[in-house]
């Protein structure tokens, strides 16, 4: 693996240096970030605890990375300089492990409970149809005249009482008059 400092800038404030840098490794895979850690420190003659690799990123088809890296003056300006996420990265701390808590009462558990409060409720009685209204004058007919009722009332509607044929024979009849008693539109289509 080769290793060109493309540039180098000097952060007296932050106490570090800062470093753009591309790595030719042909015929191998792309090296890890730990790998070029040490690498880096080694070109820069530095300690492998001081250099943090920012970012890195392989060009597609080509043996190329490009990255950022980090060399501050001393581990302690790092730490306390840098974000925690790059520190985790560069394993220079541990993560965070979160712990669980038991003694808050999960969402699942309280959720079929509200749904068999729901199924404990008796299902309205299915309304009876009101006289079916006119037609209008103008010759459009009323897209719906009620509303469906919701997909819950459906399922026990049909548990309890199941239609018979004859009554779905009745209301296609109705629908037939319905359309035989609108006025026909003149001229056009």
């Amino acid at each position: 693996m080769q290793l060109e400092v493309v540039a180098r800038k000097e952060n007296p404030l932050l106490k570090r240096t800062e470093i753009r840098f591309k790595a030719i490794h042909k015929a191998e895979p792309t090296p890890t970030r730990d790998a070029l850690r040490a690498f880096l420190a080694k070109e820069l003659k530095a300690t492998k605890d001081i250099v943090l690799i920012d970012s890195q990123a392989s060009t597609f088809g080509r043996y190329e990375t490009h990255g950022y890296a980090k060399v501050y003056k001393s581990k302690e300006e790092a730490l306390a300089v840098e974000r925690k996420h790059i520190l985790v990265r560069n394993k220079l701390i541990e993560p965070e492990v979160k712990e669980k808590k038991e003694a808050a009462p999960k969402p699942e558990k309280a959720a079929p409970a509200a749904k068999a409060e729901k199924a404990e409720k008796p299902a309205p009685a299915p309304k009876p149809e009101a006289a079916k209204p006119e037609p209008k004058a103008e010759g459009k007919p009323e897209a719906k005249a009620e509303k469906a009722p919701p997909k819950e009332e459906k399922k026990a509607a049909s548990k309890e009482e199941k239609k018979p044929a004859e009554k779905k024979e009745e209301k296609k009849d109705e629908k037939k008059e319905e359309k035989k008693a609108e006025p026909k539109k003149k001229g056009g289509r």
